[in-house]
């Protein structure tokens, strides 16, 4: 055989070898088989789960017992709309042993304080409960045509004053490098941030440090079988110690 077409031939094996390997690598990603963030359990030793109806029926004892120590639930959205399993998993989550919170997805289309009504009347307090959480993050249209930071801040700021008045504590803002970038740098320091990359490590812009970072949007564990059979991990940026002396809800 033509040396040149033995050489071809050769090129197009290894060629080949590695669209295969690409491939099979990026089911692996994509099934969650292999994580591209895997943080250090000594450097981090409090992780946790945020949930939502997606989840579908939990079993919180079990849940709980996948060496996760809190967990937020996704409580409501907007103005108006309440999870329709935040109830119950509310409600069980505070029978385990883990820390529980409850998050609101915020809404660029809808007033902040009619958004903060929506939290208060869905989420009751307990004592122990983590502070509340307000995820700012881009969503359909607003990804390509975002609000500018002026309009933004005028009803984040509204919702994060009802929220700290009605609960007595300052909530934690969850937001992606992107929304974090373009609202938040720079600002809002007294309010602590819980950032999401699930391909890199965790940083932001303005230097600024994370308290939580939700690492993984692939994870499996078990204890839930919703339509969404991957589960998101976090991690807290602290000792067992300092998580256990955090902020949380103290009944008056």
């Amino acid at each position: 055989m033509n040396k040149k077409i033995k050489l071809l031939l050769i090129v197009l094996g290894i060629l080949i070898i590695g669209v295969i390997s690409a491939v099979a690598l990026y089911h692996m990603v994509w099934n969650g088989v292999i994580l591209l963030n895997n943080p250090s359990k000594r450097k981090y030793p409090v992780r946790g789960v945020d949930v939502s109806h997606y989840q579908g029926d939990i079993n919180w004892d079990v849940l709980s017992g996948e060496d996760i120590d809190f967990a937020f639930i996704k409580a409501t959205e907007g103005s108006s709309f309440v999870d329709d399993r935040f109830a119950y998993n509310f409600g069980k989550a505070q029978k385990c042993s883990i820390a529980v919170g409850a998050y609101h997805f915020f809404s660029f289309s809808s007033p902040g304080a009619t958004q903060a009504e929506n939290f208060i009347s869905t989420v009751s307090p307990f004592d122990g409960m983590l502070p509340p959480v307000i995820d700012l993050e881009f969503y359909g249209d607003f990804a390509v045509n975002p609000l500018s930071k002026e309009e933004v801040d005028k009803e984040l700021g509204s919702m994060i004053s009802a929220i700290e008045e009605y609960y007595g504590l300052k909530p934690i803002i969850y937001a992606t490098e992107d929304s974090y970038e373009l609202y938040l740098a720079n600002d809002y320091e007294e309010y602590d941030i819980w950032i999401r990359n699930v391909k890199t490590k965790a940083k932001m812009s303005d230097g600024r440090q994370w308290t939580l970072w939700q690492y993984t949007n692939r994870e499996q564990l078990n204890g839930y079988s919703g339509e969404e059979k991957f589960i998101d991990m976090n991690v807290f940026f602290g000792s067992e110690e300092e998580f256990a002396a955090y902020p949380r809800y103290t009944l008056k």
